[in-house]
């Protein structure tokens, strides 16, 4: 390989390029390894410490998880992460400040391109209800409007804990409401017109009528649905939260009108309950949601780490991967201790499980850190593929089909410098922010070659110049699909 001798560092690029192919090589001695997406980073439960961190929704959409609980306050907040490590450490955003005393059991759904945030509300002198909030616009953390109040039962009734359950093309609402014969609080189930509003008042579908749930008091709440293979389960928080035998059971759909209780079968022993050995108590009041590549199943739920613990402040959001048994039922496992190290979920990059190189189809060459710098607002070039992190890149999906390009060694973001938007537009490495000149579409350019659009500027990245050595500039320029501007991407 030819150095030219202004690059600085470049005796530590070759070093570096001589130990990646020994390390190849010596991976290649025991066969190829098998393709799969990388976990994300470790974490400890709790990923959300009190005091707003019970009754979790965490959803995963677009390279980010949302997380919203219950506050103890009127205020609806979210939590976005780009993996769960970080939920801990994310900010709240203020969604929405109701007019309620408390708010409970927030619930995020999207149906189509909306989202729709489900909350229970206690107001004075009336009974708690579900409300909802639709989004604007395709972005989770909103801006939202009001809805008002879904009216799930007749006389304005007590009715909490609601989420959506789609199934056979119709949407339905699963909530908790005490039954008015037996004064049991139970599963019901409505029909919905749209998203916020109820065709027809819900029906019982599942009482509190085992021995285990039953616990310090007969309680069926919480209700979230788990599908997969054709199958519908609908997992439910059961026994009261105020001792630490609140646990979680679950029914299956057996084919009929969902509204009808016939149409729904029981498990007989509760899925997922206090593990003493580990220190977890009361685990509920839970949600399911999917890894950003798509392979793996986790729950987010509530525990205490005391039995002497109930419904309060204390309970704490943790997060653990479930599995599936042989006769296609969900395996919940056992609630793992807060000492125990875990793994993120597979794909949390989210881009494909490992970093890519992005070369040039006209030059051949591939985007680089050039330099190995470090400092915002550092070059990006080209320079000679070598597979070295300064040439390693992660696309991190913002939505809509654009994706932030960040750089394994710098840790920066590809940038639309200064904001421009005319023809020869530099581009630069700056810290990575989500806004519109760090976004850039992949369009695909036929041949296994893509161009790169930034969302700001209108611009495609381009080989400047239709150059060829290493060291050559990369800029942005009218979008054309010339050679010079088109990448291969792996």
């Amino acid at each position: 390989m030819v150095l030219s001798a202004h690059r600085q560092g470049t005796a530590g690029r070759a070093l570096l390029l001589v130990l990646a192919l020994i390390t190849a090589m010596g991976m290649n001695l025991f066969g190829p390894e098998e393709a799969q997406a990388a976990p994300g980073p470790s974490f400890t439960n709790p990923v959300v410490r009190e005091p707003d961190s019970a009754d979790p929704t965490l959803v995963y959409d677009n390279g980010f998880y949302y997380y919203v609980a219950t506050t103890w306050s009127s205020d609806v907040v979210m939590r976005k992460s780009s993996t769960i490590a970080g939920l801990r450490s994310a900010p709240e955003h203020l969604v929405h400040r109701g007019t309620g005393t408390q708010m409970w059991a927030p619930h995020l759904e999207k149906v189509g391109t909306r989202w729709y945030l489900y909350y229970s509300v206690e107001q004075c002198c009336a009974a708690r209800r579900t409300h909802v909030l639709e989004s604007t616009g395709p972005d989770p953390m909103g801006s939202y409007t009001d809805r008002g109040i879904i009216n799930l039962l007749p006389d304005d009734g007590w009715a909490i804990d609601a989420s959506l359950l789609k199934l056979n093309g119709a949407l339905y609402m699963t909530f908790s409401a005490i039954n008015p014969g037996d004064g049991l609080q139970s599963l019901y189930i409505a029909p919905l017109s749209n998203p916020y509003t109820a065709s027809a008042f819900g029906t019982r579908i599942s009482a509190p009528t085992l021995a285990w749930e039953r616990q310090d008091g007969a309680v069926n709440e919480g209700p979230f649905a788990l599908q997969r293979g054709g199958r519908t389960f609908l997992t439910y928080s059961a026994s009261h939260c105020n001792g630490p035998n609140y646990k979680l059971g679950m029914l299956e759909y057996r084919g009929g009108s969902p509204l009808a209780a016939a149409s729904w079968t029981k498990f007989s022993d509760p899925v997922f309950q206090r593990n003493d050995a580990a220190g977890v108590f009361g685990p509920g009041h839970h949600s399911f949601f999917s890894s950003p590549d798509g392979t793996e199943t986790w729950i987010a739920y509530h525990a205490n780490s005391s039995a002497s613990d109930g419904c309060g402040t204390t309970r704490t959001t943790r997060v653990q991967k479930i599995s599936w048994k042989a006769d296609g039922t969900p395996d919940l496992g056992v609630p793992v201790s807060t000492s125990t190290v875990l793994q993120g979920p597979s794909g949390e990059t989210g881009g494909p499980g490992s970093p890519v190189a992005i070369r040039n189809r006209h030059s051949g060459l591939c985007l680089d850190d050039y330099d190995w710098a470090t400092a915002p607002g550092s070059d990006a070039r080209q320079w000679t593929c070598n597979g070295v992190a300064a040439q390693q890149w992660d696309l991190t999906p913002t939505g809509d089909g654009y994706y932030r390009i960040s750089n394994r060694h710098s840790g920066l973001c590809l940038d639309d410098k200064d904001w421009a938007t005319a023809p020869g537009s530099a581009v630069q490495q700056w810290t990575c922010n989500e806004l519109a000149v760090q976004q850039w579409k992949r369009n695909d350019a036929g041949g296994g070659y893509f161009t790169l659009v930034n969302r700001h500027s209108g611009l495609c990245l381009d080989d400047y110049g239709w150059a060829t050595a290493p060291g050559a500039e990369v800029r942005q320029w009218t979008c054309n699909n010339l050679n010079a501007q088109q990448w291969a991407i792996a």
